[in-house]
């Protein structure tokens, strides 16, 4: 992806969290200058890969397959003794017409509250002990603190103030429904690390690789480990294999 598209694409989605009265923390709005010399009190934004993030799944293809989001908070599976938090928060959205592709979870489990904006379509199944998809067995899944026993493909629907909570190894994949717009989702979560814990039916990368054409209008937690020399971060961040 190129630098100045994941600007625009920033840009856009802070304004559409804005008309939804969603607010950030003060360093999700800092700019390169902001970042420059980072001292050792603002470590754990980087070590458990706190603020935005912008992918396209390698695809080239945002606008079919794409997500952004914001973490506001994280633990950190691999220094639980530094960060022995073990919740996970974070913001999503999701254009209509757009897909997150089918994945699941091997540590953890979360809730995905649809809270704005269109209709959330999340089709599941169970994975096999291979990490396949299993085509047959019936999925055990929770829906508002109901529990549902669906056949596997099933596409469940949320609409804004519904959530569904999915355990380790629930294949799922993300739509938004036609003609209902833009989504805004919530998850709830136990510790996340994307570059650990993401199985994707198709290996693809998480994190994109950009074209550095114009400077970042806010740095993504993957330009961490770079940036962070170039800016001259006074400690090194811990490594998150």
């Amino acid at each position: 992806m190129k630098r100045s598209q994941i600007n625009k694409i920033l840009q856009k989605n802070i304004d559409f969290a804005k008309k939804h009265q969603v607010y950030f923390p003060q360093f999700a709005s800092w700019n390169i200058n902001d970042w420059t010399g980072l001292n050792e009190r603002y470590r754990e934004i980087v070590d458990n890969m706190l603020g935005w993030d912008v992918t396209d799944f390698g695809s080239k293809n945002f606008v079919k397959y794409g997500l952004v989001a914001f973490t506001f908070r994280n633990g950190n599976y691999e220094h639980t003794e530094i960060y022995p938090k073990p919740y996970c928060e974070k913001i999503l959205f999701l254009e209509e017409g757009q897909e997150l592709p089918y994945h699941f979870h091997k540590l953890k489990e979360e809730d995905t509250v649809n809270r704005g904006g269109g209709n959330l379509l999340i089709r599941v199944w169970n994975s096999t002990k291979t990490g396949e998809i299993d085509h047959k067995s019936e999925v055990k899944i929770v829906k508002d603190g109901e529990k549902l026993v669906v056949p596997a493909g099933t596409t469940i629907k949320l609409e804004p103030g519904e959530s569904l909570t999915a355990t380790p190894g629930i294949y799922h994949k993300w739509d938004v429904e036609a003609g209902t717009g833009k989504v805004m989702a919530w998850e709830v979560s136990k510790t996340n690390n994307d570059n650990l814990d993401n199985h994707f039916y198709k290996p693809i990368p998480r994190i994109p690789e950009i074209e550095e054409d114009e400077l970042p209008y806010r740095l993504l937690f993957g330009d961490y480990p770079i940036w962070s020399k170039k800016l001259n971060f006074q400690f090194r961040p811990y490594e998150n294999k």
